[in-house]
């Protein structure tokens, strides 16, 4: 009996603890349509994911104990591929992988007006200080999220 509750609580503890590392890095993601109950959902799974994703990573290391002595060669490739990916989720909860995906831009390279390769309907965020004007394109903005720069010799951080 117990046997077999633990086979349907194993793949039931490696796809949770999937889950809480996957729904979140689908969902928030650069240049992908954002709804607000979607975002809601995957930033709450964001935040009890740490927890969840090694409860979940625990049982199924504790599954795979109990099912391992008396399994198949090819059922114990499967309980340690379920362990593997359950513990890398677990891991990857922990570690802020959006950095990942929206890292800042360290240095920016500018052009004048005259050069540039933006398409007239390319739209861009415009900053003019003094006698000095810098424009940043949205759709590099939208992936970087940050960047430093010093127009008219004031220091500023421009976002979006």
């Amino acid at each position: 009996m117990l046997r077999r509750l633990a086979i349907p609580a194993f793949v039931l503890c490696s796809l949770a603890a999937l889950a809480a590392f996957l729904v979140p890095a689908m969902i928030i993601q650069p240049f992908k349509h954002q709804a607000p109950d979607r975002l809601l959902l995957a930033m709450q799974v964001k935040e009890y994911a740490p927890a969840v994703s090694l409860v979940a990573a625990g049982l199924a290391l504790l599954m795979t104990l109990l099912l391992w002595r008396r399994s198949q060669r090819w059922v114990r490739a499967l309980l340690a591929c379920g362990v593997l990916v359950s513990v890398a989720s677990a891991t990857m909860t922990r570690l802020n992988y959006f950095e990942w995906m929206f890292h800042p831009v360290t240095a920016g390279g500018f052009e004048g007006a005259g050069a540039s390769k933006l398409a007239g309907s390319e739209m861009v965020m415009a900053v003019h200080i003094g006698a000095d004007a810098r424009a940043y394109p949205i759709v590099q903005m939208a992936y970087h999220h940050a960047f430093n720069d010093t127009v008219g010799g004031v220091p500023i951080i421009v976002t979006y």
